[in-house]
């Protein structure tokens, strides 16, 4: 991958609805502008809308934080998005994924390393519905049985949520080259 550097960037004279976007989440839990936010500034309503969805499946869910970045982790993988990659892996680790969890994923690995069924399963349901875009109900109900029916619903929100980051930091080529992630240099599909 050649150094690329981003499409998008804040904007230079942003208007009193961006202006006011930015205040909120600054004053909000992350207490900043989260990279996917720059290119949303452009529709300040979308910007106000995502980031609150973000913040509430990035902090608030049901999930333990470190299944939620493993979640995350999964899909940055899934669409090699490297500033997305390059932040969850960092905030995943200070979670407390294992390292070796977090090099499997990046390689790719067919059956990474995991501590427990609970990382087991947001790991399978989350390649599966990646690749696949569905659930087989042997893997929906060992998933609800291991997550209960919130941790599902919270957990195939968050690779929603996440999908849409990606893919927003990669056609903007958001955090680059910064965030570039070699160990991501291997395109194909998990």
């Amino acid at each position: 991958m050649s150094v690329i550097a981003p499409r998008l960037g804040m904007p230079a004279d942003p208007t009193p609805e961006q202006a006011e976007v930015v205040a909120e989440v600054v004053a909000g839990k992350r207490g900043k502008v989260p990279a996917p936010m720059i290119p949303w500034l452009r529709n300040p309503e979308l910007a106000r809308r995502a980031q609150r969805l973000g913040e509430l499946l990035r902090f608030d869910t049901s999930l333990e934080p470190e299944l939620s970045e493993l979640a995350i982790l999964v899909c940055g993988r899934h669409w090699t998005s490297h500033h997305e990659w390059t932040a969850h892996k960092r905030i995943g680790l200070a979670a407390g994924l294992d390292p070796r969890t977090v090099e499997d994923i990046a390689a790719r690995a067919p059956s990474p390393y995991i501590r427990s069924d609970r990382e087991r399963i947001v790991l399978q349901v989350a390649r599966t519905l990646l690749a696949e875009t569905r659930l087989d109900d042997a893997l929906y109900a060992e998933g609800v049985a291991i997550l209960g029916e919130t941790g599902m619903v919270d957990l195939v929100a968050i690779l929603g949520y996440y999908c849409m980051v990606a893919l927003t930091l990669n056609a903007f080529q958001i955090g680059l080259p910064d965030s570039f992630a070699p160990e991501l240099l291997d395109t194909e599909a998990c």
